[in-house]
């Protein structure tokens, strides 16, 4: 049965999205592609018609995750407009983000990934990592448009870190301390 261009389009833009957080949760090589279209509902013969290679379905499932995580920082904000930079450290920097293993940051379940990845893939982290320190320096007050300050990029840098750590870690309680710390070292250094 042939499928309509505007079905083949959603069966696409499914798979990129289904694809975002599988690769999120069991990593680039951690899942096969067979997994990922039974996981968006299509089979394996669909996929060859609507991306080049695996690599490629990874550079816009990267993409789709920086964009959705870029989303979820704007309705951070969006809920405390008093302190929307508080309200991302609260939303970054907690347990429940720390748990969202298939919709929670992509630098921190992927990174590591991404960084053996061929240059689409990390060009897809670039532009989201790019985006992350523009909100991040705006919210402080520390650009005006310009490349990033070394504050910009140490309160990405630890906020990432301290995630990425606490979700290495058995011990639930230093787990917490690692949010605990990375929150009160980043409160500290945009007050100074």
């Amino acid at each position: 049965m042939r499928v309509s261009r505007v079905q083949a389009e959603q069966n696409r833009q499914t798979v990129i999205d289904v694809a975002s957080r599988l690769f999120r949760e069991h990593g680039f090589d951690g899942i096969g592609l067979k997994d990922l279209m039974k996981g968006a509902g299509l089979t394996q013969g669909a996929f060859y018609k609507q991306f080049a290679s695996k690599e490629d379905l990874a550079a816009q499932a990267s993409r789709r995750a920086m964009e959705s995580a870029a989303l979820r920082w704007a309705e951070a904000t969006a809920s405390n407009p008093d302190d929307p930079f508080g309200a991302v450290i609260e939303f970054y920097l907690s347990t429940d983000h720390r748990e969202e293993r298939m919709d929670g940051c992509p630098v921190v379940a992927l990174g590591s990934d991404a960084a053996r990845q061929g240059s689409d893939v990390k060009a897809s982290f670039e532009a989201g990592i790019k985006e992350y320190l523009e909100v991040i320096g705006r919210l402080i007050g520390e650009t005006d448009g310009e490349e990033p300050n070394s504050k910009t990029m140490a309160v990405l840098s630890t906020m990432v870190g301290a995630l990425m750590l606490s979700r290495i870690v058995n011990d639930p309680d230093l787990a917490q301390a690692f949010l605990d710390a990375a929150t009160d070292q980043v409160r500290d250094a945009v007050a100074t």
